[in-house]
C-alpha cells in the first residue's frame, strides 16, 4: 500500500513541479523519488520485512508477488524517464504531462498485480489502459499515432468490457470482490455456472491486454503507430504488468484450474509464440518486429502457467531478461530512428561502423531475447521449460526458439555486413545510452547469477 502511495504522490508532484515552472528538475526530481520507492522496495523484498501490512478490507495484499513485480516495474519506468527529455526535446511544454501519466501508469500496473480485491484490480486496469491510450496517440500531427490511439482505445474498451462482465458475474456467484472469498469458494467445487464464465470473460479480457493469440491482433498496429518511447513503454512495462497480472488472477481461480482448461493454456501457449515468431520472420519495420516478438515471448511465459503455485520465480526471471533487452533494444532504435519518419531495417545498415556500442547494444539485446547463454533470456527459457513439465510445450518451445534467433541475428547481420544506404551520421545521446548500458549490464548479471530473483 505504501509503494501504491507513494508512487502516486510522485506523479502528483510531478504535475505540481508544472504548475511551479520548475520544469527544468521534473524528470530528475521523479527519477530520483523512484529510485528511493524501488529502494524500500527491494529493502521488503530481502528483508522479507514489509513498511506496512495489507490495506484495510483487504484492497492492497503485500506479497513476494506484488513486491516483486513492482520493484521490476518501477526499475523500467526509471529508464524509461531517463529517455524522455530527450524524446521530448520539441514537446518540452507537455512534458510533466508526458511523465505524469507514465508514473500514474506504474501506479496502475502495481495495483493490478497487488489487489485483494477486484475493484482495486479493475481500477488499476483502467488507469494504467487510460495511461496507454494517451501516450498511444500523443503525436497529434501523426497520422499513424492517431489511428493507433484510436485502435488501442476500441480494442481495449472491448478487452475492459469483458473484464468487467467477468467481475460482475464473479460477484453474482461469490457474493464478494474479495480475492480471498473468491480463492475460498473455488476450493470449496465452484461448480456454479456463472462463477465459471465469469472466470473466463476476466481471462480473456486479460488475453486481449496480454496479446495473447487470437486476441493478439491488435498490437502490431499500435506498436507500429505509437510514438516510439511510447512503444517501449507497452512492448515492456505494459506487456508485463498484463502477464503478471494474468498469472496473479490464476493464482485466485488456482482451485478451480480444471484439466480442460490446463490444456487451453498449453493450446494458446504453442499458438501465441508460433504465430508471433512466424510472423515476425516478414517484418521489415523493427518496431513491428518487436511486437511479434513480444508476442512470442508472451507464449513462453505463459508455459509456467500449468503450474502457477509454484512459477512466481520463473515468470519474474523470465520478465525481468525480457524486459532488461527491450529497454536495451528499443534505447537504439530511438537513437537510429530518431530523425527517420519510419523505423526500417535498413536504416540499421553499417550501424556497427557508426555507432560500434549501439550496435554492440542492440546485439545483446537480441541475443538475450534470442535466448543465448550468458544473457538472462538463455536462463529464462531454461526456466520456463523446466517449470512447464508438458513435452509438446517443450518441443514447440524449442523449435520457436531456434525460429527466434534467425530474425533476431538478421538484425545483427545487417548491422555489421550491409553497407549502409545513407550518409547520414547517427548520434547516440547519453539519455538512450545510459538505459541501454545499464540494462543490458542487468541481464547480464541475472544472466549470471539468477539466484538475485528467486
Amino acid at each position: 500500500m505504501i509503494t501504491l502511495i507513494a508512487v502516486s504522490v510522485t506523479g502528483i508532484l510531478c504535475l505540481v513541479l508544472e504548475i511551479l515552472g520548475w520544469r527544468k528538475i521534473l524528470v530528475p526530481v521523479a527519477v530520483v523519488l523512484l529510485a528511493a520507492i524501488l529502494g524500500t522496495v527491494l529493502f521488503e523484498v530481502y528483508s522479507g520485512q514489509p513498511f506496512a501490512g495489507d490495506s484495510p478490507y483487504d484492497m492492497i495484499q503485500v506479497t513476494n508477488t506484488s513486491l516483486g513485480f513492482s520493484a521490476l516495474f518501477i526499475l523500467l519506468t526509471i529508464f524509461l524517464l531517463v529517455m524522455s527529455p530527450r524524446f521530448y526535446e520539441k514537446q518540452l511544454v507537455k512534458i510533466a504531462d508526458y511523465v505524469a501519466i507514465k508514473v500514474f501508469l506504474l501506479a496502475g500496473a502495481i495495483a493490478m498485480v497487488s489487489f485483494g480485491n477486484l475493484a482495486m484490480f479493475f481500477l488499476g486496469l483502467e488507469v494504467l489502459s487510460v495511461a496507454g491510450y494517451v501516450l498511444a496517440s500523443s503525436n497529434p500531427r501523426d497520422l499513424r499515432s492517431n489511428e493507433a490511439g484510436m485502435k488501442y482505445f476500441i480494442m481495449g474498451a472491448f478487452a475492459s468490457s469483458f473484464t468487467l462482465l467477468g467481475i460482475t458475474l464473479l460477484y453474482g456467484a461469490t457474493g464478494s470482490f474479495n480475492a480471498s472469498d473468491i480463492f475460498a469458494y473455488a476450493a470449496a467445487g465452484a461448480d456454479s455456472i456463472w462463477f465459471m464464465a465469469g472466470m473466463a470473460l476476466t481471462g480473456v479480457g486479460l488475453f486481449f491486454k496480454a496479446s495473447i493469440v487470437p486476441f493478439h491482433f491488435w498490437a502490431p498496429d499500435v506498436y507500429e503507430g505509437s510514438p516510439t518511447l511510447a512503444t517501449a513503454l507497452m512492448s515492456t512495462l505494459v506487456r508485463v504488468a498484463a502477464v503478471a497480472a494474468l498469472y496473479k488472477m490464476l493464482m485466485v481461480f488456482l482451485p478451480a484450474l480444471s484439466l480442460p482448461f490446463q490444456n487451453l493454456l498449453v493450446v494458446l501457449s504453442i499458438l501465441t509464440m508460433t504465430v508471433g515468431n512466424v510472423t515476425a520472420l516478414r517484418q521489415k519495420n523493427v518496431k513491428r518486429m518487436m511486437a511479434y516478438s513480444g508476442i512470442s515471448h508472451t507464449g513462453f511465459m505463459m508455459m509456467a502457467f500449468l503450474h502457477p503455485d509454484a512459477s512466481f520465480s520463473t515468470i519474474l526471471y523470465y520478465a525481468s531478461a525480457y524486459s532488461l533487452a527491450g529497454i536495451a533494444a528499443f534505447a537504439v532504435i530511438l537513437s537510429v530512428c530518431r530523425k527517420k519518419t519510419d523505423e526500417d531495417i535498413s536504416h540499421f545498415y553499417g550501424l556497427a561502423r557508426k555507432q560500434p556500442v549501439l550496435a554492440f547494444l542492440l546485439s545483446c539485446a537480441m541475443l538475450s531475447m534470442g535466448g543465448l547463454p550468458l544473457f538472462a533470456g538463455f536462463l529464462a527459457k531454461l526456466f520456463v521449460f523446466q517449470q512447464s513439465g508438458n513435452l509438446w510445450l517443450i518441443i514447440f518451445g524449442i523449435i520457436n526458439t531456434v525460429i527466434a534467433v534467425y530474425y533476431y541475428v538478421r538484425v545483427i547481420n545487417v548491422m555489421y555486413t550491409k553497407e549502409s544506404e545513407s550518409p547520414e551520421h547517427v548520434s547516440a545521446p547519453m539519455e538512450y545510452l545510459a538505459p541501454g548500458i545499464l540494462a543490458i549490464a542487468l541481464n547480464v548479471l541475472l544472466g549470471v547469477f539468477p539466484s538475485i530473483i528467486g
